[in-house]
């Protein structure tokens, strides 16, 4: 009986064992961060202070577990070059903005208010050199649209 039991607790962790991801079941140390800034159709400038997930590794995680995001921060994912870009809420606990951004760092699209830990794909709808994930709402309270423009070092322009 005892037996049995052990067999059905292991069996029952399976599919969350399964699920789980190397690194990616806790809150992970912040990546370095760097100083990007969005200038509205009327010219103003809108500074943030994002964390650049470059590698796959941090690319996988993003701000999973992470309890909130900051109104003036985000992670920029960089893509390396233009590319379909297709992203998720897996584990992510806080609704975010994802803005994606063309390779002459003009936005090309923005999915507001994701739904944490969604499954769902969320998508670029085209090639975009990086996307990035800020506070939910932000983009509409600061009134962010596509064709707004991006300084940041990626798209060959500094802040």
């Amino acid at each position: 009986m005892i037996f049995r039991r052990s067999c059905l607790a292991i069996l029952a962790a399976l599919p969350t064992a399964a699920l789980a991801q190397p690194g990616a079941d806790r809150p992970q140390p912040r990546l370095p961060t760097e100083p990007l800034v969005i200038v509205t159709r009327d010219g103003r400038r809108l500074p943030f202070t994002v964390e650049m997930a470059i590698q796959p590794e941090q690319q996988m995680i993003g701000l999973m577990f992470r309890p909130e995001v900051k109104p003036d921060e985000g992670m920029l994912f960089d893509w390396g070059a233009p590319r379909e870009s297709s992203m998720w809420m897996r584990n992510t606990i806080t609704s975010l903005d994802m803005v994606f951004i063309a390779e002459d760092g003009r936005i090309h699209r923005i999915a507001e208010r994701t739904v944490p830990l969604s499954l769902a794909t969320v998508s670029s709808n085209g090639p975009v050199r990086a996307t990035l994930e800020l506070r939910a709402g932000i983009t509409e309270q600061l009134d962010i649209r596509a064709g707004d423009r991006v300084l940041h070092r990626l798209f060959g322009t500094a802040p």
